[in-house]
Protein backbone atom coordinates (compact mmCIF):
# COMPACT_ATOMS: atom_id res chain seq x y z
CA UNK A 1 0.00 0.00 0.00
CA UNK A 2 1.03 3.73 -0.39
CA UNK A 3 3.90 3.81 -2.91
CA UNK A 4 5.53 7.10 -4.09
CA UNK A 5 3.46 7.25 -7.22
CA UNK A 6 0.79 10.55 -7.61
CA UNK A 7 -2.05 8.21 -6.15
CA UNK A 8 -0.54 7.64 -2.84
CA UNK A 9 -3.54 8.52 -0.74
CA UNK A 10 -5.98 6.59 -2.52
CA UNK A 11 -3.34 3.64 -2.36
CA UNK A 12 -3.37 4.17 1.92
CA UNK A 13 -6.80 4.40 1.87
CA UNK A 14 -7.24 1.09 0.30
CA UNK A 15 -4.85 -0.97 1.90
CA UNK A 16 -6.41 0.29 5.14
CA UNK A 17 -9.99 -0.97 3.78
CA UNK A 18 -8.32 -4.38 2.68
CA UNK A 19 -6.18 -4.93 5.64
CA UNK A 20 -9.10 -4.74 7.76
CA UNK A 21 -11.97 -6.82 5.60
CA UNK A 22 -8.41 -9.46 5.49
CA UNK A 23 -8.24 -9.82 9.30
CA UNK A 24 -12.27 -10.06 9.31
CA UNK A 25 -11.73 -12.72 6.54
CA UNK A 26 -9.63 -14.99 8.84
CA UNK A 27 -5.86 -13.83 7.64
CA UNK A 28 -3.34 -12.79 9.38
CA UNK A 29 -2.01 -9.49 7.75
CA UNK A 30 1.18 -7.24 8.16
CA UNK A 31 0.41 -3.56 6.10
CA UNK A 32 3.42 -2.71 4.18
CA UNK A 33 3.58 1.11 2.67
CA UNK A 34 6.13 0.66 -0.21
CA UNK A 35 9.93 2.42 -0.35
CA UNK A 36 12.83 1.61 -1.77
CA UNK A 37 13.32 -1.02 0.85
CA UNK A 38 10.41 -3.15 -0.29
CA UNK A 39 11.78 -6.16 -1.10
CA UNK A 40 14.02 -6.48 2.25
CA UNK A 41 10.70 -5.73 4.02
CA UNK A 42 9.02 -8.62 2.12
CA UNK A 43 12.17 -11.13 2.79
CA UNK A 44 11.63 -10.31 6.21
CA UNK A 45 7.76 -10.33 6.45
CA UNK A 46 7.56 -13.58 4.24
CA UNK A 47 4.38 -13.85 3.09
CA UNK A 48 2.26 -16.64 1.89
CA UNK A 49 1.00 -13.85 -0.79
CA UNK A 50 0.97 -10.12 -1.44
CA UNK A 51 -2.33 -8.58 -1.92
CA UNK A 52 -1.36 -5.57 -3.90
CA UNK A 53 -3.40 -2.72 -2.99
CA UNK A 54 -1.17 -0.05 -4.49
CA UNK A 55 -2.23 2.08 -7.70
CA UNK A 56 -0.51 4.40 -10.17
CA UNK A 57 3.18 3.77 -11.77
CA UNK A 58 5.51 0.98 -10.11
CA UNK A 59 2.18 -0.68 -8.37
CA UNK A 60 0.19 -0.99 -11.74
CA UNK A 61 2.63 -0.88 -14.17
CA UNK A 62 4.42 -4.09 -13.84
CA UNK A 63 7.29 -2.60 -11.62
CA UNK A 64 5.95 -4.35 -8.32
CA UNK A 65 4.97 -7.20 -10.31
CA UNK A 66 8.14 -8.03 -11.57
CA UNK A 67 9.37 -7.89 -8.58
CA UNK A 68 7.27 -10.09 -7.11
CA UNK A 69 7.91 -12.65 -9.77
CA UNK A 70 11.66 -12.14 -8.81
CA UNK A 71 10.78 -13.20 -5.21
CA UNK A 72 8.38 -15.74 -6.32
CA UNK A 73 5.83 -14.65 -3.94
CA UNK A 74 1.98 -15.05 -4.95
CA UNK A 75 0.29 -11.60 -5.79
CA UNK A 76 -3.07 -10.57 -6.18
CA UNK A 77 -4.53 -8.82 -9.28
CA UNK A 78 -2.82 -8.89 -13.11
CA UNK A 79 0.54 -9.68 -14.05
CA UNK A 80 3.65 -8.03 -16.12
CA UNK A 81 2.56 -7.59 -19.02
CA UNK A 82 -0.78 -6.89 -18.31
CA UNK A 83 -0.39 -4.06 -16.09
CA UNK A 84 2.14 -2.59 -18.32
CA UNK A 85 -0.17 -2.76 -21.09
CA UNK A 86 -3.06 -1.16 -19.26
CA UNK A 87 -1.35 1.40 -17.84
CA UNK A 88 0.14 2.77 -20.82
CA UNK A 89 -3.56 4.40 -22.50
CA UNK A 90 -2.41 4.97 -26.39
CA UNK A 91 -0.79 1.12 -26.22
CA UNK A 92 -4.48 -0.27 -24.87
CA UNK A 93 -6.07 1.98 -27.24
CA UNK A 94 -4.42 -0.16 -29.48
CA UNK A 95 -5.36 -3.44 -28.41
CA UNK A 96 -8.82 -2.20 -27.83
CA UNK A 97 -9.03 -1.18 -31.28
CA UNK A 98 -7.15 -4.32 -32.68
CA UNK A 99 -9.96 -6.17 -30.70
CA UNK A 100 -12.73 -4.33 -32.37
CA UNK A 101 -13.81 -2.69 -29.51
CA UNK A 102 -14.88 1.19 -29.54
CA UNK A 103 -12.41 3.54 -28.98
CA UNK A 104 -12.42 7.47 -29.93
CA UNK A 105 -8.94 8.62 -31.76
CA UNK A 106 -6.13 9.99 -29.20
CA UNK A 107 -2.08 10.96 -30.02
CA UNK A 108 0.63 11.41 -28.37
CA UNK A 109 1.72 15.02 -28.04
CA UNK A 110 5.48 16.74 -26.31
CA UNK A 111 3.54 18.80 -23.08
CA UNK A 112 4.98 22.25 -24.78
CA UNK A 113 3.72 21.74 -27.49
CA UNK A 114 0.14 21.20 -26.59
CA UNK A 115 0.32 24.64 -24.60
CA UNK A 116 1.01 26.36 -27.58
CA UNK A 117 -1.76 25.02 -30.11
CA UNK A 118 -4.31 22.68 -30.34
CA UNK A 119 -2.68 19.20 -31.55
CA UNK A 120 -6.31 18.07 -32.39
CA UNK A 121 -9.35 20.19 -32.79
CA UNK A 122 -11.64 20.82 -29.88
CA UNK A 123 -13.29 19.90 -27.92
CA UNK A 124 -10.80 17.36 -26.47
CA UNK A 125 -8.97 15.98 -23.04
CA UNK A 126 -5.24 15.82 -21.90
CA UNK A 127 -4.06 13.50 -19.74
CA UNK A 128 -0.93 11.63 -18.47
CA UNK A 129 0.03 8.98 -20.80
CA UNK A 130 0.06 6.86 -17.13
CA UNK A 131 -1.35 7.84 -14.41
CA UNK A 132 -4.62 6.63 -13.26
CA UNK A 133 -7.57 8.43 -10.77
CA UNK A 134 -7.90 11.30 -13.10
CA UNK A 135 -4.57 12.74 -12.20
CA UNK A 136 -3.91 15.49 -13.66
CA UNK A 137 -6.66 15.70 -16.76
CA UNK A 138 -7.62 19.12 -18.60
CA UNK A 139 -10.90 19.28 -20.46
CA UNK A 140 -10.28 21.63 -23.83
CA UNK A 141 -14.12 22.74 -24.45
CA UNK A 142 -15.38 23.42 -28.59
CA UNK A 143 -15.13 27.15 -28.11
CA UNK A 144 -12.02 27.35 -26.56
CA UNK A 145 -9.98 29.86 -27.85
CA UNK A 146 -6.24 28.96 -26.60
CA UNK A 147 -4.71 25.90 -25.57
CA UNK A 148 -4.38 24.44 -22.22
CA UNK A 149 -1.82 25.99 -19.51
CA UNK A 150 -0.85 22.59 -18.69
CA UNK A 151 0.65 22.42 -15.14
CA UNK A 152 4.34 21.44 -15.23
CA UNK A 153 3.51 18.33 -12.86
CA UNK A 154 2.16 17.22 -16.32
CA UNK A 155 4.83 14.70 -17.90
CA UNK A 156 6.71 15.63 -21.24
CA UNK A 157 4.66 13.70 -23.09
CA UNK A 158 0.99 13.94 -22.88
CA UNK A 159 -2.04 11.87 -24.15
CA UNK A 160 -4.45 14.04 -26.25
CA UNK A 161 -7.88 12.28 -26.61
CA UNK A 162 -10.96 13.39 -28.55
CA UNK A 163 -13.68 14.25 -25.82
CA UNK A 164 -16.62 11.61 -25.46
CA UNK A 165 -19.98 13.28 -24.64
CA UNK A 166 -22.35 11.44 -22.76
CA UNK A 167 -22.62 9.30 -19.43
CA UNK A 168 -20.17 7.74 -17.28
CA UNK A 169 -19.96 4.32 -17.18
CA UNK A 170 -18.32 1.45 -15.79
CA UNK A 171 -18.19 -2.21 -15.18
CA UNK A 172 -16.41 -4.43 -13.02
CA UNK A 173 -14.73 -8.17 -13.85
CA UNK A 174 -14.26 -10.46 -11.14
CA UNK A 175 -11.99 -13.63 -12.99
CA UNK A 176 -14.03 -14.12 -16.04
CA UNK A 177 -17.35 -12.36 -15.10
CA UNK A 178 -18.34 -8.92 -15.53
CA UNK A 179 -20.25 -8.02 -12.07
CA UNK A 180 -22.52 -5.30 -13.20
CA UNK A 181 -22.73 -1.71 -14.51
CA UNK A 182 -22.83 1.61 -12.53
CA UNK A 183 -23.79 4.90 -13.97
CA UNK A 184 -21.60 7.91 -12.23
CA UNK A 185 -23.50 10.90 -11.72
CA UNK A 186 -21.21 14.30 -10.99
CA UNK A 187 -21.45 17.75 -10.90
CA UNK A 188 -19.54 18.24 -14.42
CA UNK A 189 -15.90 16.21 -14.87
CA UNK A 190 -15.62 12.66 -12.74
CA UNK A 191 -12.55 14.27 -11.22
CA UNK A 192 -9.70 12.95 -8.76
CA UNK A 193 -12.92 14.54 -5.80
CA UNK A 194 -15.38 13.38 -7.53
CA UNK A 195 -14.25 9.60 -7.54
CA UNK A 196 -12.48 10.12 -3.35
CA UNK A 197 -14.40 12.85 -1.52
CA UNK A 198 -17.63 11.98 0.15
CA UNK A 199 -20.51 13.36 -2.07
CA UNK A 200 -18.34 14.01 -5.08
CA UNK A 201 -20.24 11.84 -6.94
CA UNK A 202 -23.62 9.61 -6.95
CA UNK A 203 -23.14 6.12 -8.32
CA UNK A 204 -26.62 3.99 -9.70
CA UNK A 205 -25.77 0.77 -8.75
CA UNK A 206 -27.01 -1.64 -11.61
CA UNK A 207 -27.18 1.67 -13.81
CA UNK A 208 -30.88 2.18 -15.14
CA UNK A 209 -30.11 1.55 -18.93
CA UNK A 210 -31.19 -0.02 -21.89
CA UNK A 211 -30.63 -3.89 -22.00
CA UNK A 212 -28.80 -3.59 -25.11
CA UNK A 213 -26.32 -1.14 -23.52
CA UNK A 214 -26.13 -2.72 -20.39
CA UNK A 215 -24.88 -5.84 -21.67
CA UNK A 216 -22.66 -4.32 -24.46
CA UNK A 217 -20.76 -2.83 -21.01
CA UNK A 218 -20.65 -6.25 -19.59
CA UNK A 219 -19.43 -8.06 -22.80
CA UNK A 220 -17.15 -4.94 -23.75
CA UNK A 221 -15.54 -5.24 -20.09
CA UNK A 222 -15.14 -8.86 -20.10
CA UNK A 223 -13.38 -8.32 -23.49
CA UNK A 224 -10.87 -5.76 -22.54
CA UNK A 225 -10.22 -7.77 -19.60
CA UNK A 226 -9.38 -10.57 -21.81
CA UNK A 227 -7.62 -8.63 -24.61
CA UNK A 228 -4.93 -7.05 -22.34
CA UNK A 229 -4.61 -10.16 -20.40
CA UNK A 230 -5.65 -9.18 -17.06
CA UNK A 231 -6.08 -11.61 -13.86
CA UNK A 232 -8.18 -10.95 -10.12
CA UNK A 233 -10.21 -7.57 -10.70
CA UNK A 234 -10.14 -5.36 -13.04
CA UNK A 235 -12.40 -2.18 -14.59
CA UNK A 236 -13.65 -0.88 -17.37
CA UNK A 237 -15.01 2.46 -17.59
CA UNK A 238 -17.26 3.75 -20.40
CA UNK A 239 -18.89 6.85 -21.87
CA UNK A 240 -22.17 6.49 -23.89
CA UNK A 241 -23.95 9.17 -25.87
CA UNK A 242 -27.67 8.57 -25.44
CA UNK A 243 -28.44 10.25 -28.83
CA UNK A 244 -26.35 7.74 -30.86
CA UNK A 245 -27.74 3.87 -29.27
CA UNK A 246 -25.05 1.37 -29.20
CA UNK A 247 -22.96 3.49 -31.88
CA UNK A 248 -22.37 5.92 -28.67
CA UNK A 249 -20.83 3.67 -26.49
CA UNK A 250 -17.12 4.34 -25.77
CA UNK A 251 -14.54 2.30 -23.85
CA UNK A 252 -12.86 4.46 -22.41
CA UNK A 253 -9.43 2.72 -20.31
CA UNK A 254 -9.34 -0.47 -17.70
CA UNK A 255 -7.95 -0.35 -14.77
CA UNK A 256 -5.95 -2.92 -12.97
CA UNK A 257 -5.78 -1.93 -9.60
CA UNK A 258 -9.34 -0.35 -9.12
CA UNK A 259 -9.68 1.53 -5.86
CA UNK A 260 -10.97 -0.60 -3.07
CA UNK A 261 -12.11 2.54 -0.74
CA UNK A 262 -15.41 3.39 1.12
CA UNK A 263 -16.78 5.42 -2.03
CA UNK A 264 -14.98 3.24 -4.53
CA UNK A 265 -17.10 1.95 -7.63
CA UNK A 266 -15.71 -2.11 -8.02
CA UNK A 267 -16.04 -3.50 -4.05
CA UNK A 268 -20.08 -1.29 -4.68
CA UNK A 269 -20.66 -3.66 -7.57
CA UNK A 270 -19.59 -6.87 -6.03
CA UNK A 271 -22.02 -6.32 -3.01
CA UNK A 272 -24.73 -5.36 -5.68
CA UNK A 273 -24.27 -9.32 -6.94
CA UNK A 274 -24.14 -10.16 -3.64
CA UNK A 275 -19.99 -10.68 -2.85
CA UNK A 276 -19.30 -8.71 0.81
CA UNK A 277 -16.15 -6.84 0.50
CA UNK A 278 -14.14 -9.48 2.90
CA UNK A 279 -15.92 -12.06 0.79
CA UNK A 280 -14.04 -10.12 -2.25
CA UNK A 281 -10.72 -9.56 -0.29
CA UNK A 282 -10.53 -13.52 0.23
CA UNK A 283 -11.31 -14.30 -3.43
CA UNK A 284 -8.49 -12.40 -4.53
CA UNK A 285 -5.95 -13.69 -2.13
CA UNK A 286 -7.24 -17.24 -3.00
CA UNK A 287 -6.59 -15.86 -6.70
CA UNK A 288 -2.91 -15.07 -6.25
CA UNK A 289 -0.46 -16.53 -7.77
CA UNK A 290 2.92 -16.07 -9.81
CA UNK A 291 2.97 -16.10 -13.56
CA UNK A 292 0.01 -13.99 -13.96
Amino acid sequence: MGGPSAEREVSLSTGRECAAALREAGYEVIEVDAGRDLAARLTDAAPDVVFNALHGRWGEDGCVQGLLEWMRIPYTHSGVLASALAMDKQKSKDAYRAAGLPVVESVLAARDEVRTRHVIAPPYVVKPNNEGSSVGVYLVHEAANAPPALSDDMPEQVMVEAFAPGRELTASVLGDRALTVTDILTEGWYDYDAKYKEGGSRHVVPADLPDEIFQACLDYAVRAHEVLGCRGLSRTDFRWDESRGLDGLILLETNTQPGMTPTSLSPEQAQAVGISFPELCHWLVEDASCNR
